[in-house]
């Protein structure tokens, strides 16, 4: 009688043991939510982006995402503030006005977007443009987006020189046409592309 109660403590110690040693399941904040979102609605678009498979991927029960959004729209509209910061950010970036340098900067600009290297913020581009066909919210989005990225290039070629209707027509050409070739497989039309990117620029840039 007297062995027994030695052994409920160490079966307890074991039991601390096993609950200590089991992961930690962390409940995703907002900010997390919304960059699976983003990431899910890229692979698998707007239909794909459903809050079961949300939760699932985050590991966490409907709930949770509950806690953190009234509803699937107040989590749409979450993705598209944080895609149009982001895209405003990356275009403040990538045109920023230096002066005596604006072809440079329209060089640069050119360069960057239309570099084929970011897969997966194409991937997310167009994912929102084919949401942007169907939703009036996120077609507000991209056109604010549009709007700003066409004015920000418009000041530089003014900047440049050119008159504003010529800045303007330039800058709808520059992004027509880096947009444009992401949608393209052209890999096999010339032997020299970096040449022919090269002929497309001076002629989008200069006067």
């Amino acid at each position: 009688m007297e062995n027994k109660p030695v052994k409920s403590p160490v079966k307890s110690t074991r039991i601390r043991a096993r609950g200590e040693s089991a992961p930690v399941r962390t409940q995703p904040d907002p900010e997390r939510w919304v960059e699976i979102a983003i990431d899910l609605l890229a692979s698998d678009g707007i239909a794909g982006l459903r809050v079961e498979v949300l939760a699932k991927r985050c590991g966490v029960t409907k709930g949770s995402f509950y806690w953190h959004f009234k509803d699937r729209q107040a989590l749409l509209a979450a993705v598209l503030e944080r895609w149009k910061e982001g895209r405003i950010r990356d275009i403040e970036k990538t045109t920023a006005v230096m002066p005596g340098k604006e072809r440079e900067q329209l060089h640069f600009a050119i360069e960057v977007y239309g570099a084929s290297r970011n897969r997966k913020g194409m991937a997310i581009e167009l994912a929102v443009r084919d949401w942007a066909r169907h939703d009036a919210q996120a077609a507000a989005v991209v056109e604010a987006v549009d709007l700003y990225r066409l004015d920000c290039t418009r000041k530089l070629f003014v900047s440049s020189g050119m008159s504003d209707a010529e800045a303007k027509s330039r800058s709808l050409l520059l992004y027509a046409c880096v947009f444009g070739l992401s949608l393209m497989h052209y890999t096999h039309f010339d032997d020299n592309l970096s040449d022919l990117k090269q002929r497309i620029d001076e002629r989008i840039v200069s006067n």
